[in-house]
């Protein structure tokens, strides 16, 4: 059965570039428009892992991994931070939330897999 991954962003464009490049390469995905919308579908449905932007209305990336990481049945799902954000302390921050890795936006569609499938196993 395909591995089912969140797709966190409020831009229509990114999250649909992030559905075609993972659904193409075998991957089941749902789309939230920001955080808040994130966590009531992690409420109702089970992931494997989870993709997020930084910055977006609502509840930004940062708050939106900390509130997943209180949850114990989401503790241990994979999350890689998408951004444009690249500062140093940034990264900090969304390490010390609990993120599993992080990759710059713009992305090539290889460099997302290469990165999912590592923290996927």
């Amino acid at each position: 059965m395909a591995k089912k991954i969140l797709i966190v962003d409020d831009s229509s464009t990114v999250r649909q570039v992030l559905r075609l490049t993972l659904e193409n390469a075998g991957f089941q995905t749902i789309e939230a428009a920001d955080g808040t919308v994130a966590l009531a579908k992690l409420g109702s449905e089970r992931f494997d892992m989870m993709i997020t932007d930084l910055n977006m209305p609502n509840l930004d990336g940062i708050d939106l991994i900390k509130a997943i990481r209180q949850s114990p049945e989401n503790r241990f799902v994979p999350i890689i931070m998408l951004t444009t954000e690249s500062a140093e302390d940034k990264k900090q921050q969304g390490k010390a939330a609990g993120a599993s890795g992080w990759i710059v936006k713009p992305f090539k569609p290889e460099q997302l897999l290469k990165a999912v499938k590592m923290v996927l196993g």
